[in-house]
């Protein structure tokens, strides 16, 4: 078993045309991902060849469904096209659709986020600004190193995506059941707590590692749910213990006010559910390692 994504799962690639997403989706299909075509309006009716495989491009995302059955897409926009790219996605209602585009202004995610809710999420954002989901030895929809790590018995959701790549990497024997980057933007889809209840759900996945980073409340929200909800096992790791308050990081979403928002915060919220916090993503890794020993 894995979430959201499968070795059935059939993927379509919007800008699949682009330098990144014949790139990526080059990379995709040596990773073992089904990629049944392309979308590109101004390109429709092409054939491309990638990694030795002929793929039709679609005018559209619909068309694109009709035509393959695809159930993901894997968005490589350009930010000022993002937009309208998921918009079509949605209006399509492909089940998944994963937006890797970095730099979305964030009413135009806002706007695709309200359109997915308003239209009866039928579709499941992942992103934006995120390495995409990986389920090792499945399938692989996004830009998530296929050859880090193999199919095992973890789940890991992060903000991050080098520390994903780091947290997959250091525990490559154990292996994982899926791998989900929910990105760092304010505005995401696909949250910590989609992500552990798809976790706790999945009969084959015995620990979850959980990435989270400094400013807004997620990590927060996550705990109460932990504490709640997740029987299984959870290591946690928070970025940012360095980070001095007030200053704006790397990732847009990560602003700390006052305390709140803080890793210290976050730590103290997920440790009190019960969820082991590593200092770095090697302690983490290594808490990981001993909760999967004693299930073994």
């Amino acid at each position: 078993m894995s979430i959201f994504l499968n070795a059935d799962s059939k993927i379509i690639v919007q800008g699949i045309t682009g330098s990144e997403g014949t790139k990526h989706a080059t990379k995709m299909l040596a990773a073992g991902s089904t990629i049944v075509g392309g979308v590109n309006a101004r390109k429709a009716g092409q054939k491309v060849t990638i990694g030795g495989k002929d793929l039709t491009v679609f005018g559209t995302v619909e068309e694109a469904i009709k035509d393959t059955g695809a159930d993901v897409s894997v968005i490589f926009v350009p930010p000022k096209f993002a937009k309208d790219a998921v918009i079509e996605a949605i209006d399509a209602e492909i089940p998944l659709a994963v937006v890797i585009t970095e730099g979305i202004p964030v009413h135009d995610s806002a706007y695709f986020w309200a359109h997915a809710v308003a239209t009866g999420n039928k579709t499941r954002i992942i992103g934006p600004n995120c390495p995409g989901v990986i389920s090792p030895g499945k399938s692989n929809a996004g830009i998530i190193p296929a050859n880090i790590t193999g199919p095992g018995k973890i789940g890991l959701v992060s903000k991050s995506g080098t520390l994903t790549y780091q947290m997959m990497y250091e525990l490559r024997d154990i292996g994982f059941s899926t791998a989900v980057g929910i990105g760092g933007d304010p505005i995401i889809g696909t949250t910590h707590i989609d992500a552990l209840q798809a976790f706790q759900a999945d009969p084959d996945t015995e620990v979850i590692v959980m990435i989270g980073e400094i400013g807004g409340d997620a990590e927060e929200r996550a705990a109460a749910y932990i504490q709640a909800n997740v029987t299984k096992p959870v290591v946690g790791y928070v970025a940012g213990f360095t980070a001095p308050e007030g200053k704006t990081m790397g990732h847009a979403g990560a602003i700390v006010s006052g305390s709140a928002g803080t890793a210290q915060a976050k730590k103290e919220a997920l440790e009190a559910a019960g969820v082991k916090v590593g200092k770095t993503p090697s302690e983490t890794a290594a808490l990981a390692r001993e909760l999967y020993e004693k299930l073994h």
